[in-house]
C-alpha cells in the first residue's frame, strides 16, 4: 500500500506531528475518553491543545484524574486559553454511558469533530461490567460502541467528522468469541484473549463505522499506539506479566519483540488518525508508527463478515439496534 504520510518508527512524535496538522486541529471540538494523567489520552490531548482547538471535551470515569489533565492544559501557556469541559464516563456501565451520552446530546454545541476512544484497560483478573460482561471486552468495546453510537447525531454534524479507536498490535491475541465473549463467565478465561478480544473489536468496530458511515462523510481509524509501560491502562504491569505475555506470544508463534515507546511516540499515531487530511482516502485503515500500517493487521481482524457480525453482537449487548 502506497502511503501518503511521511511519518516513520524514527521520527513520529505526538508533539510534532500536532505542529504539523495545526490548521486541521484549530477551531475543532475533539471529546477523548481515557485522559488520566501519566497516560495516552492525556498526552494527546495535552499536545494537540497548544494548536488553538475550539474545544476538548475530557471523558473519563474518575471527575478528579480528568480535572488534574485539564489544569495541566491551562498551567501550559502554549495552551492556556483552550476551553475545556468534564464529562463523566464509566465505560463498564451501559447505564452510566447513557446518562453521559444524554449529557452530550444536551451540550449547546452542534456538533462535535472528533472523536478519540483512548480509554482501554489491559489484562488482569477476571472480572466483569455492570452488566455482567467480561470487563476487557465490555469496557474496551462494548462501553464504547455504546457511547459512539448514542452521540453520534453530534458527531454526523460536523463537516469532516472523525472517530479514532485506539487499538494495539495485541489484537493477535484472539478475535472474537461470538458464541462465549465472557469466557463461560471466567471459567475458561485467559486474560491475553480477553484483551486480545477487546482490541479485535476496536479494529472491527472502525471497520464496521468506516462501512456504514463513510458514505456520510464520517472516517473512522483504528491504531497500534506502541507500549508505554506504567501508563494509566496498565499501572501494575509488572516483570509476572511481562512474563505471562511472552509465553502467551510464544504458545500462538508470534516472535516480534514489544514495541516500546515514550508517551509522545505512542500519542503520535492519535493525531494522525484524528487528524492528518491526507487519510481521507483510507476509511477504515489500521495505522501504527504514526502512519498506515502495511503488515500489522493481523487475521484475528481480518475474517469476511466478521465486522457486521461484532456490530450485531453488540447491539445485542446493549438491548439497542443502531442502524444506520
Amino acid at each position: 500500500m502506497a502511503s501518503p504520510l511521511p511519518y516513520n518508527r524514527q521520527n513520529a512524535l505526538a508533539s510534532t506531528i500536532a505542529a504539523d496538522n495545526a490548521s486541521s486541529i484549530a477551531g475543532k471540538i475533539v471529546l477523548t475518553t481515557g485522559v488520566t494523567q501519566g497516560g495516552l489520552g492525556a498526552t494527546f490531548v495535552q499536545e494537540i491543545a497548544k494548536h488553538k482547538p475550539a474545544l476538548l471535551i475530557l471523558a473519563g470515569r474518575s471527575p478528579s484524574k480528568v480535572q488534574a489533565t485539564a489544569d495541566k492544559i491551562k498551567s501550559d501557556p502554549e495552551s492556556a486559553g483552550v476551553e475545556t469541559r468534564i464529562l463523566e464516563l464509566d465505560l463498564a456501565s451501559q447505564r452510566q454511558i447513557r446518562q453521559a451520552a444524554d449529557e452530550v446530546l444536551e451540550y449547546p454545541e452542534h456538533h462535535i469533530d472528533v472523536v478519540v476512544n483512548s480509554a482501554g484497560i489491559m489484562a488482569g483478573p477476571f472480572r466483569t461490567t455492570e452488566e455482567g460482561i467480561e470487563l476487557q471486552f465490555g469496557s474496551n468495546h462494548i462501553g464504547h460502541f455504546l457511547f459512539t453510537n448514542l452521540i453520534m447525531p453530534k458527531i454526523l454534524a460536523s463537516k469532516a467528522p472523525r472517530v479514532v479507536n485506539v487499538s494495539s498490535d495485541g489484537h493477535r491475541a484472539s478475535g472474537i468469541r461470538f458464541d462465549d465473549p465472557s469466557f463461560q463467565n471466567g471459567e475458561v478465561y485467559d486474560q491475553w484473549e480477553g484483551y486480545g478480544q477487546s482490541k479485535t473489536a476496536n479494529i472491527l468496530f472502525s471497520t464496521a463505522l468506516a462501512e456504514k458511515l463513510g458514505s456520510r462523510g464520517l472516517r473512522a481509524y483504528s491504531l497500534h499506539p506502541g507500549v508505554a509501560l506504567g501508563t494509566s491502562m496498565s499501572p501494575g504491569f509488572g516483570e509476572e506479566d511481562l512474563k505471562s505475555l511472552k509465553e502467551f506470544d510464544a504458545k500462538i508463534g508470534w516472535d516480534k519483540d514489544l514495541d516500546f515507546k515514550t508517551l509522545d511516540e505512542c500519542a503520535a499515531t492519535h493525531v494522525v488518525a484524528a487528524f492528518d487530511p491526507r487519510l481521507d482516502g483510507y476509511n477504515g485503515a489500521y495505522l501504527e508508527d504514526g502512519n498506515l500500517s502495511v503488515n500489522g493487521l493481523q487475521p484475528t481482524a481480518k475474517r469476511e463478515g466478521d465486522a457486521e457480525r461484532l456490530w450485531e453482537l453488540s447491539e445485542e449487548l446493549v438491548g439497542q439496534k443502531l442502524e444506520y
